[in-house]
């Protein structure tokens, strides 16, 4: 019968700390990036986006957490609008907040019914912030298949008519697959809002003034996560 050799004390120990420090860094790390965001010395302006955020929003609670501003999904498409946008808007102004609201562009659909669809809930306000256009859906499902030139052409388009009704430019939040599909940032002269965390993308090509730091914050003022923007300085 073979005999079993035991193990010395210090291989053991060495063997624990190898399982568990990494287990014990994954947790520092998923803990830290929950409550993460850019130091405001670097970044004095700072916000948050409630695009596909469900829940209750405690939005002077997100003014005294050092939100400045926030975003608010208002349209998406031709046809669906945000319900609580309304009351949202009121209760952000009441806490202090400056405001934009947000749509999200469908490319399988005209740009006319679009712009109509936001004009018809988000006011004619000076004092919004200027309107952003969320680029997510990069057309894959369309029922006719679309080209990245005819997307470009419609949110134009819509870009224009949606700038008609704000008095200001539209901002593109454009996520790094749609603009890997369709190419619009060096193609469309807008600001640009981009996305990803921890990290300063750079798929637009060329400087943003928007960067959604955090895609998953969680803090108080919200019971879901939310997105926590920066401007650039």
């Amino acid at each position: 019968m073979a005999r079993r050799t035991r193990r010395p004390l210090w291989l053991k120990l060495l063997l624990a700390v190898l399982i568990v420090a990494p287990l014990g860094v994954a947790a520092w790390l998923y803990l830290d990036m929950r409550e993460w965001r850019p130091e405001e010395r670097a970044f004095p302006e700072q916000g948050v986006d409630l695009s596909g955020v469900d829940g209750t929003i405690n939005f002077e609670v997100l003014k005294g957490n050092g939100a400045d501003f926030v975003y608010l999904p208002a349209t998406s498409g031709e046809g669906e609008q945000s319900g609580d946008f309304t009351r949202n808007l009121a209760a952000a102004r009441k806490a202090g907040l400056k405001v934009g609201a947000v749509h999200r562009f469908d490319p399988c659909v005209p740009a006319d019914g679009q712009s109509a669809n936001f004009v018809t809930i988000v006011p004619r306000d000076a004092n919004l912030l200027p309107p952003a256009i969320e680029l997510s859906d990069t057309g894959e499902n369309c029922l006719e298949p679309i080209t990245s030139g005819q997307v470009r052409s419609e949110l134009t388009i819509l870009a224009n008519q949606i700038e008609a009704h704000a008095g200001k430019p539209a901002i593109l939040k454009v996520t790094r697959d749609f603009e890997a599909a369709h190419g619009v940032a060096g193609r469309i002269e807008r600001n640009l809002w981009l996305v990803r965390t921890r990290f300063e993308p750079d798929y637009g090509g060329r400087p943003w003034l928007l960067w959604t730091a955090n895609e998953s914050y969680h803090g108080p003022g919200s019971e879901a996560p939310l997105g926590w923007v920066v401007v650039r300085p």
